[in-house]
């Protein structure tokens, strides 16, 4: 099975500072560094450490940002599909406080601009069985037409609504399995208690629910359950939470991809984002591939 990754690409630039500024204030930062990120990006390089087959569809600005980010993926994934734009590549800048928490503020431009199945050969490269995965960083109907036609083709639909936006949500049943994490089930769904989220958003017409819960796990709630099943996170000291949401989606559709069970899979993914909350940066915090199938292997003897 391929997985094919839709998603944005961008750089990252990282601020650590003790503590969030409050409004109208100025704070040096202890630390700053530009890296390699989006969530489309950190994904499909977590799944190619799972040593899934994984296609990555982007768009990138002719711009010398762009440029670096190719050569940047180029060297992380093997099959890259880039569309080129006349706008600036996308950028994010990240906010880490001294727990571990971040805030993130995005420039989406490419993004917005691009659309999959308009501008490349993605209908055409899916096949049976193929995973295909999206976020919500491209625009909801963009979502959507992605989501169809790996759907038509018969392919398995694997939807991050995040970053949530409410005014273009993609169509919740057009997703076969959608992670979210806790103050994104909140926003879409109006629940505080995570369970009734998860039930909300199964009546949205999502097949599989999976909410993340940081440090205590996630949630699962399948078509066949009648409750949802909490999975724990191993236990460890955070750093930087910020891209671990990321390592969690391409592991665990890295591990759908090698004929894992969803529950199995989720394990891997809990596992391979404990590992990256330990370290600093996003897609540099996430586990290798030596990494990645030392964590499946232990997965697949427990």
């Amino acid at each position: 099975m391929h997985v094919h990754v839709v998603g944005n690409a961008c750089v990252d630039t990282m601020f650590r500072v003790g503590r969030f500024p409050a409004a109208g204030e100025t704070l040096n930062a202890s630390s700053y560094a530009d890296g390699l990120g989006g969530k489309g990006a950190n994904q499909a390089v977590a799944a190619a450490r799972t040593g899934a087959a994984v296609t990555f569809w982007t768009a990138l600005g002719k711009d010398r940002a762009g440029a670096w980010i190719r050569a940047s993926l180029g060297r992380e994934l093997s099959d890259l599909e880039v569309s080129e734009f006349d706008l600036p590549s996308d950028r994010s800048t990240i906010v880490i406080e001294a727990g571990g928490e971040n805030f993130i503020v995005s420039g989406v431009a490419c993004s917005e601009a691009f659309d999959p199945i308009a501008q490349t050969a993605l209908a055409r490269r899916i096949a049976f069985g193929d995973i295909v995965v999206c976020q919500g960083n491209l625009r909801g109907a963009a979502i959507n037409a992605c989501l169809r036609a790996a759907q038509e083709t018969g392919a398995r639909t694997v939807l991050n609504v995040s970053p949530v936006n409410a005014a273009a949500l993609p169509d919740f049943g057009l997703a076969q399995l959608l992670v979210v994490n806790q103050s994104e089930a909140k926003a879409l769904t109006g629940e505080g208690d995570m369970a009734a989220a998860a039930d909300a958003l199964a009546a949205k017409g999502a097949g599989t629910v999976v909410i993340t819960l940081g440090a205590e796990g996630c949630l699962v709630l399948g078509p066949d359950q009648e409750a949802p099943l909490r999975l724990p996170a191993p236990g460890v000291e955070a750093l930087d939470t910020s891209g671990a949401g990321d390592v969690f989606c391409g592991c665990l559709a890295g591990g759908l991809s090698k004929g894992m069970s969803v529950t199995s899979a989720l394990k891997v993914a809990l596992a391979a984002a404990a590992i990256a909350v330990t370290r600093p940066g996003t897609l540099i915090s996430c586990p290798s591939a030596p990494e990645m199938a030392a964590l499946i292997d232990e997965t697949e003897l427990s």
